[in-house]
């Protein structure tokens, strides 16, 4: 008979984002950490589709009264996703990652991020590299954007922020991981800004705090002084921007073993220089976090390794480094919104 945590799986890996098996069973053991047998039945009953308490309470053939403080209880671990719409509370399931794993910030151990540390590769790779459709994409930090550039609202950070009625900013959990078994960075903590729902969803489950769009502002600042790469959900109307080092971040660390991680991500810019105003002084270098960039008596880009960040525009002194589109027939065009980049990623993987 098969395992209920093996069902588990086998569920999850049916939603857009994946849940793929490993050779070593390292997605059970970390499914086991997270679910009790009881939620990992219960969570089975789940789709993406938000449902209140008794529709899911009818296909368990269980009492409304009793499932309704179990789903609320899971919805605090972490295990489901729940959103309340005119005093109505809906639960759906949620996907392992962008999902399930964030929001263990508070749940942490040290066995658990080793177990993490072996299963995202293989998560990377059998899915995020596998297929065309990404959860997040990188836009360029606004002062490597200049005037002659053609720049979408949906390109510019600031312009996301300012669109956005309720902002949460919560701790990143890929620094908080390394930092839990003593391969911490340094860098800001604070730096996953979450919108709408999911705002909601992090305050009342005190996985972060609400602030204003000035201060959403101020953090961007603060990760450009720590160079931090800008990543918001793959859609015109994002959820979320994460702040990401190339150390920690489970998705750039393993875009970096690659030959060509540019290949892989959803980007519109690519940095060149100048070679004449280069003075080969190294800054950049430093600043870059995908290994794109070597020197010699001048710098060089490797444009299968660029990511389009810009970081490392502002902080050449002598104006030698700066973005140009990629390929301009090819413009990159996000989904329209999450559930357009879920759906599409859904597509990729043939489950419609």
């Amino acid at each position: 008979m098969t395992d209920i945590y093996q069902k588990l799986a086998h569920h999850l890996d049916h939603l857009p984002a994946g849940f793929p098996t490993t050779e070593t069973g390292v997605e059970l053991r970390i499914l086991k950490r997270l679910f009790s047998k009881e939620e990992a039945a219960i969570a089975l009953a789940l789709t993406m589709l938000s449902e209140d308490p008794a529709a899911i309470a009818e296909k368990l053939d269980r009492d409304v009264h009793e499932m309704a403080p179990l789903l609320e209880k899971m919805s605090k671990k972490g295990l489901i996703f729940r959103s309340t719409k005119g005093g109505q509370t809906k639960y759906s399931a949620a996907q392992f990652v962008v999902g399930i794993w964030e929001y263990h910030f508070n749940y942490l151990s040290e066995e658990l991020v080793r177990d993490m540390n072996e299963y995202i590769p293989h998560l990377m790779k059998k899915e995020w590299v596998k297929h065309p459709t990404k959860q997040l994409r990188v836009v360029p930090v606004k002062k490597s954007v200049s005037a002659e550039m053609k720049v979408m609202p949906y390109e510019q950070a600031e312009e996301i922020i300012n669109g956005q009625s309720k902002i949460v900013v919560a701790p990143c959990i890929c620094r908080k991981e390394h930092e839990l078994i003593g391969e911490g960075c340094g860098k800001p903590m604070e730096a996953c800004l979450i919108f709408g729902a999911g705002a909601y969803y992090y305050e009342e489950n005190k996985l972060g705090r609400t602030i204003t769009k000035d201060e959403a502002r101020d953090i961007l600042n603060l990760g450009l002084e720590a160079g931090l790469v800008l990543q918001p959900g793959n859609s015109q109307k994002p959820s979320n921007i994460c702040l990401c080092c190339g150390c920690c971040c489970q998705i750039l660390k393993n875009l970096k073993t690659l030959d060509q991680p540019a290949k892989v991500v959803s980007t519109n810019w690519v940095a060149v220089v100048n070679e004449d105003l280069c003075t080969a002084c190294e800054v950049c270098t430093d600043r870059c976090q995908m290994d794109a960039i070597t020197v010699d008596d001048t710098a060089h880009v490797d444009p299968d390794r660029c990511i389009g960040c810009g970081l490392c525009v502002p902080t050449c002194d002598f104006e030698a480094m700066t973005l140009r589109e990629t390929d301009p027939a090819k413009h990159y065009v996000p989904p329209r919104n999450t559930v357009a980049t879920y759906l599409n990623l859904a597509k990729d993987r043939g489950l419609i």
